[in-house]
């Protein structure tokens, strides 16, 4: 079943025509800068998983207190009417691809549903063929076999968990977030320590060892989808303060998300990379377990994580880049989505690339640069299918 929800926002339709003269402009910010030889910038992608709009304080959540987070938030431009697909996989293959999740073969996160097609180009391939080096830590869920993994989608670097968390059944038998055995580069290997501080640590010596060339760096974390597991240390303040399970253990593993994106900042700073590095925060769909039975917090919103209501789909999306030109603190509130972020990174890092199958999304370059058009017109329908019918019975069966 498909369900569809339709959005407008006061605006036209518009073509892209900033490539050049935002490449001109760029180049004149950074040629006082040392801060690269090479000036295309670096970007860092931090996805989440299942961390809806209202699971942020920076959001109004009074519960919740994500410090890293909310600092990031102020200092980014942020995209306050963001949305993305109801579930994980169909997100994941949109954003890597520009196209809609139901054009690239992926429908939803199980039964074969959650593969993306060989013939489509992902941002790793296309960083790639630019002379970026690119990495993935954390979450895939696009295929664990060949033709479908990370490195065979154009991520040179990956250590990555499979099926849709850690310990499901087509991940690592006994994984448990944990000391696990996740994949580098494909062969299974063993870890120490929990996976939010294992994916963090492999993104930021990645990082380092590439911090004088152009890097894509892609953290898609699993945290906070269930199982909801995370140390004592995080999830007591929560239970202390009287939240019940499971959003105490949840909001939990949000503050560990949120002390490794402290890290990963404070590492920029000492890098000397932050002003050249395109840095962005998002989430793969609507909250969990922030919101249930009408406790928690969502925003206002209506529905969660599979639902084709907002609460299912509007997320946070917030970027800093100080050399870009970018404004701090600033909200657009025009109609955005998943589909819009290759264009808008092979925009903003002036990439060559001529796609053989058509976007389905446009350059969001000058509205995050403050110059959006005038008039503003879109239609974006959420599409969401979570139900097979069984042959032997003719009854469906919810994912």
């Amino acid at each position: 079943m498909v369900h569809g929800q339709i959005h407008r926002k006061n605006s036209g339709e518009w073509k892209n025509s900033m490539s050049t003269l935002f490449r001109i402009c760029a180049a004149s910010a950074l040629a006082t800068s040392a801060l690269a030889a090479d000036m295309r910038p670096n970007v860092v992608l931090i996805m989440t998983d299942d961390q809806g709009y209202g699971d942020l304080s920076a959001h109004g959540n009074t519960e919740i207190h994500t410090p890293h987070i909310d600092a990031l938030h102020e200092e980014s431009v942020r995209l306050t009417n963001f949305h993305v697909s109801p579930t994980c996989s169909p997100t994941r293959s949109t954003l890597l691809t520009g196209r809609f999740n139901m054009r690239v073969g992926v429908w939803h996160t199980i039964r074969g549903r959650c593969l993306l097609r060989a013939d489509e180009t992902t941002l790793g391939n296309i960083f790639a063929a630019n002379g970026y080096h690119t990495g993935l830590f954390g979450k895939w869920h696009l295929g664990e076999s060949f033709p479908f993994r990370p490195n065979d989608r154009g991520f040179q670097e990956t250590v990555w968990h499979g099926c849709g968390a850690p310990g499901q059944t087509s991940d690592y038998w006994g994984n448990d977030y944990y000391d696990d055995i996740y994949w580098r580069n494909n062969v299974p290997e063993q870890f120490e320590g929990y996976c939010t501080d294992i994916w963090f640590d492999e993104a930021l010596d990645f990082i380092e060892r590439k911090k004088d060339e152009p890097f894509f760096c892609y953290i898609p974390t699993n945290a906070p989808h269930e199982p909801f597991l995370v140390d004592e240390e995080y999830r007591k303040p929560y239970a202390d303060a009287g939240i019940e399970e499971p959003r105490a253990t949840f909001y939990g593993m949000i503050a560990k998300v949120d002390e490794n994106v402290g890290r990963l900042t404070a590492r920029l700073d000492e890098l000397g990379l932050s002003e050249n590095t395109i840095l962005i925060f998002m989430t793969d769909n609507g909250s969990v377990a922030g919101y249930r039975d009408g406790k928690g917090f969502n925003a206002g919103m209506r529905g969660v994580k599979g639902s084709p209501y907002d609460g299912g789909h509007r997320v946070p999306f917030f970027v800093r880049w100080p050399a870009g030109g970018l404004a701090h603190g600033v909200d657009f509130n025009q109609i955005s989505a998943h589909i819009d972020v290759a264009p808008t990174l092979i925009d903003f890092c002036g990439l060559d690339y001529s796609p053989e199958k058509p976007f389905d999304g446009i350059s969001l370059a000058p509205l995050l640069r403050g110059s959006p058009p005038a008039d503003w017109d879109r239609t974006l329908f959420a599409r969401v299918r979570s139900a097979w019918i069984c042959p032997s019975n003719g009854a469906t069966q919810p994912s």
